[in-house]
């Protein structure tokens, strides 16, 4: 199983390039971003930083959408990092949450991210694509490579991301969810005549690692990342206005703790502490996220890495960043990796 960081851009940026340092110095191989730019730092500018204060790790935003550039400007991004530092980065995209709505903008629809999916992989490696009924190229790729991989909770999600993506991102650490998802993604990519395994599984979620199990140290690390329910809240809010409360098509372990949603500022988009997460029940949090000492977190991520998990992302959005990063490094990272 691989290890990925996801950090926001807050400034100063210097501060996210020491933890993606510190994180490849405890065996994480990917580094990833938010990728708002009304919340937060622009995350293109900092990932070169990343990659040139790095050897080895893979950088990419979780995730970006094919709204907010176009999708040759996000291709010509991705693939001058590429071509500068040498094939380490891998677009993350989903339709867009809060660098969207924060704009004023609805999410992008389903049948245009399939398209720029396709679009923005051939441009970054080079290959020709129709941009707006234009055909465009980028001359001078060479060799480029851009993996691209897809965040996805319902049905149809899912099935785009087994069909077009190389990679699926799951935003939550629930084991039952993540069977069930995984199940859906391959399910298509084998009806798309695609290699089902081929499909790289990428299971995110915050992780906060605790001295011990006591009900006060896992009371604490539930307030630290409860803001994550409130945050995949934004995404079944949508699904449950789509599909309804109750649907064959969306398991009730996932829509029904939204009941009590009130609204959602993004002021406090993914932040510990954030107001509008206090309908997020304690089951949510221990289900989502990785809470306690890591033997617990080592004990999930075997569970996880059993229904085909290939990388695990640590949101680390709370006041033990560093001690988090650490803890994996020693303990979880080395059981993981044999």
């Amino acid at each position: 199983m691989d290890f990925g960081l996801v950090l926001q851009t807050d400034p100063p940026a210097s501060a996210v390039v020491e933890l993606m340092r510190r994180a490849e110095r405890n065996g994480f191989r990917y580094g990833w971003t938010f990728d708002s730019a009304v919340l937060w730092q622009e995350p293109y500018v900092i990932h070169s930083r990343i990659l040139e204060h790095t050897e080895r790790l893979t950088v990419g935003p979780m995730v970006t959408n094919p709204g907010t550039r176009t999708w040759e400007v996000t291709a010509s991004t991705f693939a001058t990092l590429n071509e500068m530092y040498g094939n380490r980065t891998v677009c993350g995209i989903g339709r867009g949450d809060s660098a969207m709505r924060v704009a004023g903008r609805r999410p992008n629809t389903l049948a245009r991210l399939g398209e720029a999916i396709g679009v923005i992989r051939d441009l970054a490696e080079g290959r020709e694509a129709e941009v707006d009924g234009t055909v465009l190229r980028l001359p001078w790729v060479r060799d480029g490579r851009l993996p691209v991989w897809m965040a996805a909770y319902g049905p149809k999600a899912l099935a785009m991301a087994g069909r077009l993506a190389d990679g699926f991102i799951l935003q939550l650490a629930d084991p039952y969810l993540t069977e069930w998802m995984v199940r859906a993604v391959r399910v298509a990519a084998v009806e798309a005549g695609r290699d089902p395994d081929s499909v790289t599984i990428c299971v995110a979620a915050p992780a906060y690692v605790t001295g011990d199990d006591s009900p006060e140290a896992l009371a604490h690390a539930r307030e630290q990342c409860r803001w994550f329910g409130g945050m995949v809240g934004n995404h079944v809010a949508d699904l449950v206005t789509r599909y309804g409360e109750h649907s064959d098509l969306v398991p009730d372990a996932l829509t029904a703790y939204i009941k009590q949603r009130q609204g959602y500022d993004y002021a406090h988009h993914g932040r510990s502490g954030n107001p509008d997460t206090a309908f997020v029940p304690d089951d949510i949090v221990d289900r989502f996220c990785l809470l306690g000492p890591p033997e617990a977190h080592i004990e999930k991520l075997e569970a996880l890495r059993a229904l085909g998990v290939d990388q695990f992302a640590v949101y680390a959005m709370h006041d033990a960043k560093e001690s988090t990063v650490d803890a994996y490094g020693s303990r979880v990272v080395p059981a993981l990796t044999g």
